[in-house]
């Protein structure tokens, strides 16, 4: 058996307290598969009237897969798709050539935790 590679994640600051960590690709794994990248987003709190805006941002050629562990987060794109994620939900966004879309707290959110 191949031993276990342990991936330190490198982190974003996002804004209002929000930190992504991304652990794939990395410099030693920079493909796992045709595509594949791996997020962590919080948990973290926010303050009443706080929230976190990842304003617009494209993908090109990939699926994204949003999973809310806990919160509420509202995306929508470009082809005119809203959603509001809830815990225990995802979104699954087909790129194909190209959708930008953002991702919002909803007005009364206080906590985040996504990958």
């Amino acid at each position: 058996m191949p031993p276990i590679e342990r991936i330190t994640p490198r982190s974003a600051d996002l804004g209002e307290g929000l930190h992504v960590r991304r652990a794939l690709p990395t410099r030693a794994r920079r493909m796992i598969g045709a595509w594949c990248f791996l997020d962590h987003a919080g948990p973290v709190d926010f303050a009443p009237g706080g929230g976190t805006h990842v304003g617009a941002h494209p993908h090109t050629a990939l699926q994204t897969f949003t999973w809310l562990i806990d919160g509420e987060v509202l995306h929508r794109d470009s082809l005119g798709n809203e959603q509001v994620i809830r815990p225990g939900q995802v979104n699954l966004m087909t790129a194909g050539h190209g959708i930008v879309h953002t991702e919002d707290s909803l007005p009364d959110a206080r906590r985040l935790h996504a990958a």
